[in-house]
């Protein structure tokens, strides 16, 4: 801990400023339901980083909620999990007000006079304060985060107006990041709308006039990543891709070009990727001979990915062989140039994509930066009284 602090700052242990409540474990042979009830359950596998994901919300029946009812948490509450994955911290979203939660997590209980919610919040995912947490491990078998422990977290506070001109700083790049995700998905959507209109509904009675079955060998070469790549970083500037889809870091079989990424075994995971990558054995990189296509085919294999991935081998790791990938047959026009607009189309939606992409990569850059410093005290907002 720094000995000069800003004026008005100073350190607290987490359990002065907050009490920590535990969730609650189902009854014994009770189960979630994905069946929609109004009492739904939070669980560790709902964190997806330090957000709760709604897409897969399980749920508890009106009887299960009577024995659990103490253990509940209020929309905009800060949620720490506790076990296994430990440290994913969250503010509960507007949809789960009143949610039971899982006995992995704790909630913290606080005066919202004196401590902003988005404040700690920051303060509980910021890189210092996840290191720390990662040290208060007591598990032997399974990682475990006591509360006791939790309790001991230091915390640097500042004034409540300087809290909360923090959050707002970092609140109004985290909603910009989210309105760009939000925008990406509703583009990904309507292309994959359009492509099901112009290329699969024409075909689902047969192949129409002027239309020929061709195979996706005939597009692109299939290109497998090398299998004993050097994990030893170098300069950073090829992220490498493995079947997981997930970027590392390695100098070792380099591509700069379009391509669609495809995992080879596991969850047959499909990605585009334009500029420098390296890739990992079974990640199958495919790059179009003509360019103009590259969004269609992204399309067109995402579309049929079930498909494509349907005749998988193996008893113990699912993977999929190269020609798989190249003998998978879908029907075009004869006339290319009839299509041309279209593709273009796809082109137009994606550059938006990429361009937003782009942005959420500069704006996560500058949260992550200013973020611990903000923390600290060693970058002030000005006028924030």
């Amino acid at each position: 801990m720094s000995d000069t602090l800003p004026k008005g700052w100073k350190w607290v242990k987490l359990g002065e400023i907050a009490e920590i409540k535990g969730g609650k474990r189902l009854p014994k042979g009770i189960l979630l339901t994905t069946k929609k009830t109004p009492y739904p359950y939070i669980r560790i596998t709902d964190f997806k980083g330090h957000k709760i994901d709604l897409s897969n919300i399980m749920y508890v029946d009106e009887d299960t909620r009577k024995v659990i009812s103490k253990y509940t948490v209020n929309k905009q509450d800060i949620i720490l999990s506790i076990v296994g994955t430990f440290g994913l911290c969250a503010i509960v979203p507007n949809e789960l007000d009143n949610a039971n939660l899982t006995e992995n997590c704790v909630k913290f209980v606080f005066d919202k006079t004196k401590i902003d919610t988005n404040f700690l919040y920051y303060h509980l995912i910021s890189p210092d304060t996840q290191e720390l947490i990662k040290s208060l491990d007591v598990g032997s078998t399974q990682p475990k985060l006591p509360i006791y422990n939790i309790q001991k977290i230091d915390i640097l506070l500042p004034p409540i107006h300087e809290q909360k001109a923090i959050a707002e700083v970092l609140s109004s790049l985290d909603d910009k990041i989210d309105l760009l995700h939000r925008q990406n998905k509703t583009l990904e959507e309507m292309a994959m709308t359009l492509f099901r209109q112009w290329f699969i509904e024409p075909t689902k009675d047969g192949l129409p006039e002027g239309w020929e079955e061709i195979r996706l060998g005939e597009f692109f070469p299939v290109i497998t990543g090398k299998k004993d790549a050097n994990f030893a970083t170098d300069d950073g500037s090829y992220p490498f891709f493995t079947c997981s889809q997930k970027p590392l870091k390695a100098p070792s079989y380099s591509f700069d070009a379009s391509a669609i990424l495809l995992a080879g075994n596991g969850e047959f995971n499909i990605k585009r990727y334009k500029g420098k990558f390296e890739a990992y054995q079974r990640t199958y990189v495919l790059i179009p001979y003509n360019s103009e296509y590259f969004n269609f085919l992204y399309l067109l294999m995402k579309f049929n990915l079930d498909e494509i991935t349907g005749s998988f081998k193996g008893s113990v790791i699912n993977y999929i062989t190269k020609d798989m990938i190249t003998d998978f047959k879908f029907s075009l026009p004869k006339d290319r140039s009839s299509i041309k607009d279209k593709l273009l189309y796809f082109d137009r939606i994606y550059d938006k994509v990429d361009a937003n992409t782009s942005q959420i990569q500069t704006l996560e850059k500058l949260r992550d930066t200013l973020l611990p410093k903000l923390m600290s005290g060693e970058v002030k907002i000005m006028n924030n009284e």
